[in-house]
């Protein structure tokens, strides 16, 4: 079914996220190196819309993921209801 695999799209989505938040409390990896340039250009321009929106904390701490998260989550729900419903 497509709904399944867009539901594993999101998911294997989720897991880049993670990682990607998790690896920037580890100052020494270069973003400018693979595989760390490859996953901030899948993560980063999804990130940015949310950190233009809350920007961090003090200049260290950054909540715009939790905001990333939430919106994600919305716009799974919506596109693997839909194409559930539809029957695809």
């Amino acid at each position: 079914m497509i709904s399944r695999l867009i539901n594993q799209i999101f998911y294997f989505y989720y897991i880049l996220l993670i990682l990607r938040i998790f690896l920037t409390w580890i100052p020494n990896i270069d973003w400018d190196s693979q595989p760390f340039k490859g996953m901030g250009a899948i993560t980063d321009p999804f990130l940015n819309i949310f950190r233009g929106i809350i920007p961090p904390i003090g200049g260290a701490l950054d909540i715009s993921p939790i905001l990333a998260f939430i919106v994600l989550q919305i716009l799974q729900g919506l596109i693997v209801g839909q194409l559930f419903r539809l029957g695809l």
